[in-house]
């Protein structure tokens, strides 16, 4: 062998040690233990198995709620459904449909919508309409509720800012559907 490639052998070995050193050196100066617990743990939610609580009920009843709600905090929380939604009359559909008259109103009935099969399935092809313990029940986490849902959307958890909005979207139509009794008890909504 010529002394270059001597030399080119030699500095590639040299490389490799020094790289393999201060990966080891390394190691040792910086290495953690596995901590004793978890900082913090995901737990993924359990999809309720077929047939078993088919049917949900509210904590607090509806009526009982939009008794104390405030559409003007409903038009606030209907920030978050802008993106995908329009509730003025007339307003076009977007990746969702036109919320305007949504209460009282056939699920999956929108004209100009394309429903997901989940969603027509909840519908029970347009039988059900959509009143005040089907919408909340909906809002509150689309896609656990209703899976196969194209609604992406992750839900409203409190109960209180539901029925702002739901006070809001009943606020949003020519002829409002009368609210619920304050003192009926909670209805079991079903899919």
């Amino acid at each position: 062998m010529n002394s270059y490639a001597n030399m080119g052998v030699g500095a590639l070995l040299g490389t490799l040690f020094v790289l393999m050193s201060v990966s080891i050196a390394s190691e040792g100066i910086y290495h953690s233990e596995a901590p004793e617990k978890e900082g913090f743990a995901i737990v993924a939610e359990e999809a309720p198995a077929a047939g078993a609580g088919a049917a949900a009920v509210a904590a607090t009843p509806i009526g009982a709620l939009l008794a104390k709600a405030d559409a003007t905090a409903g038009a606030a929380v209907f920030k978050k459904c802008q993106a995908c939604h329009d509730a003025t009359k007339g307003g076009p559909n977007k990746v969702g449909p036109n919320l305007w008259g949504v209460v009282g109103r056939p699920i999956a009935s929108h004209a100009g919508f394309s429903y997901s099969a989940a969603m027509k399935g909840f519908s029970k092809d347009s039988t059900v309409n959509w009143d005040f313990d089907h919408l909340s029940y909906f809002i509150e986490a689309p896609k656990s509720h209703i899976p196969g849902t194209a609604m992406g959307f992750a839900g409203i958890k409190k109960e209180d800012e539901r029925a702002n909005l739901l006070l809001y979207l009943h606020t949003q139509a020519d002829a409002p559907v009368p609210l619920p009794d304050p003192n009926a008890p909670a209805v079991p909504v079903t899919n």
